[in-house]
């Protein structure tokens, strides 16, 4: 989780320059790139560590060494050969793709420089897999901060050199006639370049792995562990496919329902009257989504450390264990979500005004759209815990059910709202597909393992949250009356809040302590 937090704020540091570089309009050629990758990147890396890693944890509990790698090396081959596959279809595709998404050609290169990263990123995640199955999370958080910083050092520079350099580069490039489409594909060559820096990573610490020896009479077949890798890592693949298709639906539907229907919003100067579809939708998606996905990021940490508890304590019929691992993992990410939300919600111009200083107009259109994509939030964070938790109880097809239907709504909720309200409906569709995802899942996975879940800590939490966002909110009006830098009114609002909501989950769990000794001495 730590290292997801390094990882979370190198993404920030890349994607905030990023924007204030190439603006809503490039950002738009960003963003197409990355709506094609995300469906083909998920399809065959997703489910892959987390298969790997169950399969590992199963081997290592019954001490099968032979077998750990023998299923590191198959697994190894085919996602290889599936990696390859989905490069060569994701740079087939690049000019296709662009042509559908945005009527141009315009962001056709900045797909094709995103394209070797499916291969880069299926050999990364088979040796996350491998050391997570063990319980060792170090080779996955380390890899990640190597992948973040070289996104941002290789990204930000090839970005920031093509925008100086652009008429000499765009020579070579005559079907591009906009630098901002160039920038972005350089910007996402960086990306590229950072899976690249995890393989490495992989490659040098491969040299020092321990090995394991044993004398195991028995070994799985190359055709079972393939059979097993793929029926576990295919629907949770599948789900985050699924999952990503939301910002294919975004792009489709934010810009064709602006250019068809209009748009009411106010619009700054200088943004000729076709590129606002691309002005609304970059926004959006560079500045809006950018800030929605950054807990997410981290709560999805909790998924991968919890799988081989839940796996272990199902394998075992240990009730008791599993009801206290699944309340750990939801409660610690609820913990984490529910101040983010409210502060973000409270404090979302004063943080996007000063995040974006140098594109404010696209920050000041997207600040009622963050505010509105919070409740999401919350609910995408207890999800991603919930999907491994369902993996590893042997229910890997639901997520995939659950991520259809939330799709379908998602889908319809633009189609409806984007017409009326812009951006800010495409918000809304978003925290009501994940508030329904939510909910199922829960459904669900009470359900099939008959445990109970008290709601009570739950509301304990969301009440902190809530004087957390009071307090920031008072903070922050209390500097600006007194004319405090805008940087020095954030940190005094997020610290102000913090500290509210620390002291009063401390104060709620003493009297649920007290309450206890009371009952016990009853």
């Amino acid at each position: 989780m730590v290292s997801a937090v390094v990882a979370k704020a190198l993404g920030a540091l890349f994607k905030i320059p990023l924007t204030n570089i190439l603006g809503g309009v490039g950002m738009s050629y960003f963003s197409c790139a990355y709506s094609l990758f995300m469906p083909v990147y998920a399809l065959t890396v997703t489910g892959l560590s987390s298969a790997v890693a169950r399969m590992t944890a199963k081997s290592m509990a019954l001490g099968m060494y032979d077998n750990i790698r023998r299923i590191r090396r198959t697994a190894m081959l085919i996602f290889s050969v599936l990696g390859l596959i989905g490069s060569a279809a994701v740079f087939l595709l690049a000019k296709p793709f662009s042509i559908f998404s945005s009527g141009g050609t315009e962001s056709a290169l900045a797909v094709a420089m995103i394209a070797p990263s499916v291969l880069f990123g299926c050999i990364t995640a088979v040796e996350r897999g491998y050391y997570e199955g063990m319980s060792n999370m170090y080779p996955t958080a380390v890899s990640q901060a190597v992948e973040g910083i070289v996104k941002v050092g290789a990204g930000l520079w090839l970005c920031g050199y093509v925008n100086a350099h652009g008429q000499e580069i765009m020579a070579y490039f005559p079907e591009i006639t906009d630098i901002r489409a160039l920038s972005a594909a350089a910007g996402i060559l960086g990306v590229t370049l950072s899976s690249i820096g995890a393989m490495l990573f992989f490659a040098v610490i491969s040299i020092f792995r321990k090995r394991y020896t044993g004398e195991e009479s028995a070994v799985m077949s190359r055709r079972d562990i393939s059979r097993e890798l793929i029926s576990t890592a295919l629907p949770t693949g599948i789900s985050a496919v699924v999952t990503n298709l939301t910002a294919i639906i975004d792009m489709w539907t934010i810009i064709g329902c602006i250019s068809y229907f209009g748009c009411e919003q106010k619009m700054p100067s200088g943004i000729a009257e076709e590129d606002i579809p691309n002005f609304i939708y970059g926004s959006f998606a560079g500045i809006a989504l950018t800030v929605f996905n950054l807990v997410p990021s981290v709560t999805n940490m909790l998924g991968k450390g919890i799988l081989p508890c839940i796996t272990e304590a199902w394998a075992e019929n240990d009730k008791s264990t599993l009801k206290h691992h699944t309340l750990q993992a939801l409660l610690t990410a609820v913990i984490i979500a529910v101040p983010c939300a409210f502060g973000l919600g409270v404090l979302s111009p004063e943080i996007l005004l000063f995040l974006f200083a140098r594109q404010s107009d696209e920050a000041e259109i997207c600040i009622n759209s963050l505010r509105l994509l919070m409740p999401g939030m919350v609910c995408l964070c207890v999800s991603f815990p919930l999907f491994s938790m369902l993996q590893a109880i042997g229910k890997a097809s639901a997520p995939l059910k659950i991520m259809l239907l939330g799709t379908v709504i998602k889908l319809i909720g633009n189609l409806v709202l984007i017409p009326f309200i812009g951006a800010d409906g495409a918000a809304v569709s978003t925290s009501v597909c994940y508030v329904v995802i939510l909910a199922v899942s829960l459904a669900i996975y009470i359900k099939s393992t008959g445990i109970s879940i008290s709601i009570a800590p739950f509301i304990s939490v969301v009440y902190a949250g809530l004087l957390c966002g009071a307090s920031a909110y008072l903070a922050s009006d209390l500097c600006g009356r007194y004319g405090m830098s805008d940087f020095s009114a954030i940190l005094f609002a997020v610290f102000s809040g913090g500290f509210i909501y620390i002291f009063s989950l401390w104060l709620l769990s003493v009297k649920k302590y007290r309450k206890s000794m009371q009952r016990q001495t009853a």
